[in-house]
């Protein structure tokens, strides 16, 4: 919820399984539980919007940007809301700076500003310049096991196992426009509410069969007579 109006944020789901314990001793018969197994990253498109700045750019299919952070780590996102710092880099809102396919932070002249154009595949260039850079856009194979370090981020993980990024070809580049959130306000609200009425009636079932219990722990301590 608190993400809704970050630009190419990607919402977490958990994943909800069922146990059924089997209790013959009990009144009210078999128990179900819910058992909270994880989570996962949710890889719906989230919707485009157009803004005009020739530096903004929206990914439309499951690619990635990579950025280096300001501390030197390689990280990976969907926010491409660009800007040109003082040193000509082109670099994310947070200060991270964009790569390109190579793994290298992109660089733009000062006079290419003007007539910027970046590609559907994400070729960055000029009139004055030329071919400039070529936009990194990443697949990456083991996503769920990524760490989400913040502002739409994500960090490989330092474990054994993990499959590399590879480039992607098929992801679509938009200029001028920025992907937002996947996160739906009114659905999330209306999933949180539905979530909680249903822990509720469990609640209220385990009350009931605690109830049942100490009802029959009255009847047969009660003398006879």
């Amino acid at each position: 919820m608190a993400n809704a109006n970050t630009a190419g944020f990607k919402g977490e789901r958990v994943v909800f399984s069922s146990y059924l314990h089997r209790d013959d001793a009990s009144a009210v018969g078999d128990t179900n539980f819910l058992i909270d197994k994880g989570s996962y990253i949710d890889m719906q498109q989230g919707g485009v919007s157009y803004t005009g700045n020739p530096l903004d750019v929206a990914l439309k299919g499951n690619g990635w940007f990579a950025y280096e952070t300001p501390q030197g780590q390689r990280v990976y996102g969907r926010d491409g809301h660009f800007a040109r710092d003082a040193q000509g880099a082109l670099v994310t809102m947070s200060g991270a700076r964009v790569l390109d396919n190579a793994g290298n932070p992109i660089a733009l002249p000062p006079d290419a500003a003007a007539d910027l154009s970046i590609s559907r595949t994400g070729t960055i260039s000029s009139l004055a310049n030329g071919q400039i850079a070529q936009l990194g856009i990443f697949e990456l194979p083991d996503l769920q096991a990524y760490e989400r370090i913040g502002n739409g981020m994500f960090a490989p993980p330092d474990i054994d196992g993990i499959r590399p990024p590879v480039p992607d070809e098929i992801t679509e580049v938009v200029q001028g426009a920025v992907e937002g959130s996947n996160v739906q306000p009114i659905v999330e609200m209306t999933r949180m509410m539905s979530i909680q009425k249903a822990y509720e009636r469990a609640v209220q079932l385990m009350n009931g069969e605690d109830e049942l219990r100490r009802d029959v722990l009255r009847r047969v301590g009660r003398p006879n007579g």
